[in-house]
């Protein structure tokens, strides 16, 4: 028992050393990367957990700190160029692939900075470049559309009309809270959340008409969307969309642009729109505007000389 006893003395001065001098201890090298993964994903989004599936799916199922080096990361990097879908047919997109390997280099960047890696490997890796996709969003009378048109699940159709107004991702409608709706400065009640994605506080102006669709009261209590299941965005919605007449390949991330969309064709200023989408560069706000030049490329042709027969 005392030998027992005087191994566990040194083993815990030896970890004291190591972090007092700054070397690296050998045992916290050799632990489980995968483990120390997987209970990160409670505190992220659910990107990190398809990001945490591909990356086990790489290394086989083991990974230790100690491997986690530049050749094992850019190896990671084009295994996410070509990956498959983990639970559909078909290989990820490059702009997939682009986001996940965009929140593993943000895990690095917490392994090196909390001493689990020895090497800031970040420094030495390039990012993925993203394409440019024209997705699709909902016009004004594609919205007027999905409005009068039933949907078998009507808690889904409040959340996807509430999500058109306010920008409001599905995981932030999943976790929204009736006390999460306070007074705006500046009049009229807002959303005051810590959002999922970014887990950055964002304050959204609200609409008396997205109040009432909602049913807002102030002695409201609890969950805005409590039953809301994220599992009907893939079956239920999809055929709401239809039953409305809409062909185009709408998610429930669309209402986002959507909303970004019918901004910008009404003439919202761009910084009060990356404001309200809490964009974090002004890039991915102007992505909207390009939408929006399109439009106005096309309405420049509806003025002619020409008689049409």
């Amino acid at each position: 028992m005392t030998e027992k006893a005087e191994a566990i003395r040194c083993r815990r001065f030896e970890a004291v050393v190591n972090e007092r001098y700054d070397f690296f201890d050998k045992y916290k090298l050799k632990a489980d990367f995968l483990e120390y993964f997987r209970n990160q994903l409670r505190k992220h989004d659910p990107k990190w957990e398809f990001v945490y599936l591909h990356f086990s799916n790489f290394v086989h199922g083991k990974c230790t700190f100690e491997e986690i080096d530049i050749d094992l990361c850019n190896k990671f990097r084009e295994y996410l160029l070509t990956a498959k879908k983990l639970k559909r047919n078909g290989h990820i997109t490059r702009n997939s692939a682009s986001g996940y390997w965009s929140t593993f280099r943000g895990l690095l960047k917490i392994l090196y900075r909390n001493g689990l890696i020895r090497t800031n490997v970040n420094d030495f890796l390039e990012k993925i470049e993203t394409e440019d996709v024209v997705k699709d969003y909902l016009s004004v009378e594609e919205l007027y559309k999905l409005a009068e048109t039933p949907c078998k699940k009507p808690l889904l159709k409040t959340a996807s009309l509430f999500s058109c107004m306010t920008s409001l991702r599905i995981s932030d409608i999943l976790a929204l809270c009736w006390e999460d709706i306070v007074d705006y400065s500046a009049g009229g009640k807002c959303v005051h959340i810590v959002t999922k994605k970014n887990c950055s506080e964002d304050i959204i102006p609200i609409s008396e008409e997205a109040l009432d669709l909602i049913g807002y009261s102030p002695d409201k209590r609890g969950m805005v969307f409590k039953g809301l299941q994220r599992c009907w965005t893939q079956t239920y919605m999809k055929g709401w969309i239809r039953s409305a007449g809409i062909t185009k390949k709408i998610t429930f991330h669309s209402y986002r642009r959507t909303f970004a969309t019918l901004q910008a064709a009404a003439g919202t200023d761009i910084r009060t729109i990356q404001s309200m989408m809490a964009h974090k560069s002004i890039i991915t706000t102007q992505r909207y505007m390009k939408v929006v030049d399109s439009n106005k490329r096309e309405a420049s042709k509806r003025i002619t000389l020409t008689r049409k027969d």
